[in-house]
């Protein structure tokens, strides 16, 4: 069921890695994705999925080296495949327009409801993590489901959340590549997620 409090904004400025490639079809409207790199505060690089519709690419055709701004709403979906990680996550772009001499940008205003328990720990280090999983609802009875990670007093906070609270954040998606390891060996992946900076209560349910 949809309701009036769940949002998903999102801005991404940086620079196109590769040319969009055709990721899928649907209501005969076919759709490409091509990753952007975002550069961060401590000069490390996120290397995002960026899916975009035709009638905007016919817009503004995108070159390996185009500095981009777009503007849209991060999506989910069940990678069924066997490769990679199961949950994909992307940025939907609703407007692509140029960004010649602009400073890399990547922000995010989510809100919708917890649906699992929260998960805290501690690094091998001793700093404070939480991991969320955030339902966001689309229009006609979808939902995105987005796994979100906060730190320090933050994560502190987020251990005590309830599953069906609404919870409003700000924040960043980032990608983080790791090593997974099983009985075939060692492969190389890559995570997505949304790094929370601000959180309070959304809708109904309060913290």
């Amino acid at each position: 069921m949809e309701t009036g409090w769940n949002e998903n904004r999102a801005l991404l400025r940086g620079v196109a890695a590769a040319p969009p490639a055709l990721s899928h079809e649907n209501h005969g409207v076919s759709y490409f994705l091509f990753p952007l790199t975002v550069r961060r505060l401590s000069g490390n690089e996120d290397r995002l999925n960026v899916v975009v519709s035709e009638p905007l690419l016919r817009r503004l055709p995108i070159q390996p080296g185009d500095p981009v701004e777009v503007e849209g709403e991060v999506r989910s979906f069940n990678n069924r495949s066997g490769q990679g990680s199961r949950l994909v996550i992307t940025l939907y772009a609703r407007s692509l327009s140029p960004a010649p001499h602009q400073p890399h940008c990547n922000t995010l205003t989510l809100a919708g409801s917890l649906c699992k328990p929260p998960v805290y720990r501690r690094t091998p280090m001793g700093r404070e993590i939480c991991d969320l999983l955030l339902a966001v609802n689309r229009r006609y009875g979808r939902a995105d489901y987005l796994p979100c990670i906060a730190w320090g007093a933050l994560a502190r906070q987020c251990a005590s959340l309830q599953v069906g609270n609404g919870l409003k954040l700000d924040g960043r998606l980032q990608s983080r590549a790791y090593t997974k390891v099983d009985q075939t060996g060692s492969q190389r992946r890559t995570a997505y997620e949304i790094s929370v900076m601000a959180l309070s209560p959304a809708g109904p349910s309060q913290i």
